[in-house]
């Protein structure tokens, strides 16, 4: 079968943030990368940009260069585009792809609200388009793992889980120049939407609050400081969706989530504890949240305790596939997910992903309206 030839929109020579980069150029560029994939453009703010990306980036000459999306979208010999652009951009960047028929991947969040997303999400469907979203976390090692364990029956039925965790990896005393936009709720991109947005609910309720109002921008030329919309500590509890037979009736979630980095000197920074009417199991993560990369610097272990076994640790061994372990750390679920993609596997979709910005708008509208 012929390599998938793909498109990026976001590659950059001089992005602050450089995800494309991390994440998405190493398995393009791998040897089992290429036997799915042939990168075959490259598309920026102007043709001009999208060409130092590629000399930048060491890319074949023959790598096309776009300055819009719209002109990308007319190249009939694009399968897939990829969209790693800042979130408010995503909508504007993608649709045309779409309109034209071809396969899309587009990071999270899909858009700035659930109304973009699920505008997006349509016009995919109506259009009869494949889409992904770059919630990878879902399919990197440890979260797989525990739903291998959970599905084993080694846990029994699930009655409660509970998450506590914290933003570990911007700097406590601000926000980066780059990210300044994490204090603007519009945008779409922020604490919230990113980090905290990978749950589901059959019926939930919370409560929100901004900690620190005014948020301290890191520039060498121009620090200052920005108000912000968003909150930096969120409650989250209630039903989970029980149509797995292990998960009892009525079983519950609740999370804590900060966004400040520092948790009291000692503490773990994410756990996440599943109780089940044989057993208990315990995700530790130092490092954080982030599941779906950075937070692997550290090392994340999965243990379980039996109700009845006198209260021996049990260990649970998991790990990279051996092709994803000579990628950065950001790209390897990152990997999975087009892997999963050219081999027509299990991958999360637009519709999904409106799930997900329903779920969140929810909880921002809410915060909103007793801020109000």
């Amino acid at each position: 079968m012929s390599p998938i030839r793909v498109a990026i929109i976001g590659l950059s020579a001089s992005a602050k943030v450089t995800w494309a980069a991390d994440a998405h150029l190493p398995y393009l560029l791998s040897p089992r990368g290429r036997s799915n994939y042939e990168l075959v453009a490259l598309c920026n703010s102007s043709k001009k940009a999208a060409e130092a990306a590629v000399k930048h980036f060491n890319l074949p000459a023959s790598t096309k260069t776009y300055g819009s999306p719209e002109d990308l979208a007319a190249d009939p010999d694009i399968d897939l585009v990829t969209v790693s652009t800042r979130v408010d951009v995503h909508y504007d960047t993608v649709k045309p792809s779409i309109e034209a028929g071809k396969a899309v991947f587009v990071e999270w969040p899909l858009a700035e609200n659930v109304t973009r997303a699920r505008e997006l999400s349509d016009l995919a469907k109506a259009r009869g388009v494949k889409t992904m979203v770059g919630v990878q976390g879902r399919v990197s090692p440890v979260p797989l793992k525990v739903q291998e364990v959970v599905g084993s029956g080694a846990l029994g039925n699930i009655l409660s889980s509970d998450v506590r965790t914290f933003h570990s990896l911007l700097p406590r005393k601000g926000l980066p120049e780059s990210l300044s936009y994490f204090a603007d709720r519009k945008v779409g991109g922020n604490n919230i939407t990113i980090a905290f947005a990978h749950s589901e609910y059959k019926t939930s309720t919370s409560h929100s609050q901004i900690q620190v109002k005014n948020i301290n921008i890191l520039s060498e030329t121009n620090p200052h400081t920005k108000p912000t919309d968003v909150p930096d500590l969120l409650f989250v509890g209630g039903e989970l969706e029980s149509a797995k037979p292990y998960v009892e009736p009525g079983a519950t979630l609740s999370v804590t989530f900060r966004r400040d980095p520092a948790p009291f000197p000692g503490e773990v920074a994410f756990i996440w504890s599943i109780y089940g009417t044989k057993a208990q199991l315990r995700v530790s993560s130092p490092a954080g949240i982030f599941l779906n990369s950075d937070s692997y610097k550290l090392p994340v272990t999965i243990e379980i305790v039996e109700h009845n076994g006198g209260g021996k640790i049990e260990t649970v061994e998991w790990q990279w596939h051996e092709w994803q372990e000579s990628l950065l750390l950001r790209g390897r679920s990152i990997a999975e997910l087009y892997d999963r993609f050219a081999s027509d596997g299990v991958y999360p979709t637009f519709e999904e992903a409106v799930v997900r910005h329903k779920e969140i708008d929810a909880y921002l509208d809410s915060f909103a309206a007793q801020s109000a």
